[in-house]
């Protein structure tokens, strides 16, 4: 495909996207304001968080349950609102991950079930492809290794291309060699978050928005014994000023960067602790963005924490570039100087925060370096596109990545189910750790965790 057929091709996307983004956002979805939790509400199962692994789990649970009762609480005034609307996009096939691991098996379940979630339902998606480039010699033999590790993973048409014939796919980009993935694609996981809630709605599920849940409690029994004296035991306050108060048998959780925090909430470790980190991106200049036809990465460097810039083109035509990998100081905070004390001083005192600063010292300040300066930024990238130039960016978004940290300072790289102990946290499962390629996945996820809930909770 040409580049401007590409991009042709992505606009009609936008077009198509606009649509949908209008629609989804209407009243179809029956989300329910504040306020309107004043009169004591009972369900089954609440679902606290409204990110895209959260709506995928309401969804599955609805789907599997009709005749049970389901509501989902979401802290902000609508769904996606922080990592599954602030993120590059990309739809994964399952390359990087270590075979065995949850997030090999569920990348791989999840990539396909996405592309015939989306067939069905009408979200447009553009299956661009990828190509992971060897700039350096020594880059090879970590690319043949990748290969190895993607067919192992069981992605689909994966092969290994030669420096002459990336310019066949990438016209502008160079290499020694590359891997290419042609069923990598892009999509925007807010309308596909948005696309889930409408389903859980449309079969009679509750979405509650400005939400923040508060407080967790445990109903104490009747006296006498009586059934409906504790048929709902798990209390669910939001704002308490606005008498947000919701009565369920069990509890789900999907928090993201407030994850740690809604699991001490219930009673439940804390660890793994999340760690906050910005990703800073750049754009391409409009008139530059047919320099990209789909998705360039880098080879991963195992010495370091994360991937490394890439060039990532998106549904409404516009091209990423990055990001940078900082430790961010607000956990919700898209700006390049937000600032929060209780996030920060959480942060810093964590024991696995510091660990890891030291261990990476000269790479987080290269990372810093680079966020606040584009032309440093533009240096790595042009290892890949040697024709790019500083005037061809712009300062992009941002999107701030929920890193769950160990106390030794190792990334917690996998998928994390837990539960803790009592009374309360018996009857609470906990998403704790749902990092790229969560979005992805969402639908094998919550695949995994309903089987977790029926089993555990014997629905």
């Amino acid at each position: 495909m040409s580049a401007r057929a590409a991009i042709g091709k992505v606009g009609k996307f936008m077009l198509k996207s606009s649509i949908q983004n209008n629609c989804l956002n209407k009243c179809s979805c029956r989300f329910f304001s504040a306020s309107s939790t004043g009169d004591r509400k009972e369900y089954d199962v609440v679902i606290v968080g409204g990110g895209i692994v959260g709506m995928a789990t309401a969804r599955e649970l609805i789907l599997r349950h009709p005749t049970l009762s389901f509501a989902v609480v979401e802290k902000e005034n609508k769904l996606a609102a922080h990592q599954s609307g602030h993120n590059s996009g990309v739809i994964h096939a399952g390359i990087y991950y270590t075979p065995g691991s949850l997030k090999a098996k569920l990348c791989v379940q999840g990539v396909e079930m996405i592309y015939d979630y989306c067939d069905k339902n009408n979200v447009p998606y553009n299956k661009c492809g990828k190509l992971i480039v060897a700039t350096e010699p020594e880059e090879i033999p970590r690319l043949e290794a990748l290969l190895e590790r993607g067919i192992e993973n069981g992605v689909k048409d994966l092969r290994m291309i030669e420096g002459n014939q990336i310019k066949d796919i990438e016209p502008n980009c160079v290499g020694l060699k590359a891997v290419h993935s042609p069923h990598t694609g892009i999509i925007d996981y807010g309308l596909v978050t948005r696309s889930y809630g409408e389903f859980f709605t449309k079969r009679g599920g509750q979405i509650f928005t400005d939400f923040p849940v508060s407080e967790m409690s445990v109903t104490a029994e009747s006296k006498s014994g009586d059934l409906d004296g504790n048929k709902y035991p798990i209390t669910v306050v939001g704002n308490s000023n606005q008498n947000q108060v919701l009565q369920c048998r069990y509890v789900v959780t999907c928090c993201g960067l407030q994850s740690d925090r809604i699991a001490e909430l219930s009673g439940c470790n804390r660890e793994p602790r999340i760690v906050p980190f910005r990703g800073d991106y750049l754009l391409l200049k409009p008139e530059k963005s047919d320099m990209v036809r789909g998705n360039i990465y880098p080879v991963p460097n195992p010495a370091l924490p994360f991937l490394g810039v890439h060039f990532t083109p998106r549904m409404d035509g516009s091209v990423w570039l990055g990001p940078t990998a900082v430790l961010a100081f607000k956990r919700e905070g898209y700006n390049l100087l937000d600032f929060n004390v209780r996030d920060t001083v959480d942060a810093l005192k964590f024991r696995g925060t510091r660990k890891l600063a030291l261990k990476h010292l000269t790479f987080g300040m290269s990372e810093m370096w680079r966020a606040f300066f584009i032309s440093a930024q533009v240096k790595q990238l042009q290892r890949f596109i040697p024709t790019l130039k500083r005037e061809d960016v712009i300062r992009g978004p941002a999107g701030v990545r929920a890193q769950a940290l160990n106390r030794e300072g190792a990334l917690v790289d996998d998928f994390v189910f837990d539960q803790g102990e009592g009374d309360i946290g018996s009857r609470i499962l906990h998403i704790r750790n749902s990092p790229s390629p969560a979005a992805t996945s969402s639908l094998s996820i919550a695949n995994m965790a309903v089987d977790k809930i029926d089993k555990i909770f014997q629905l």
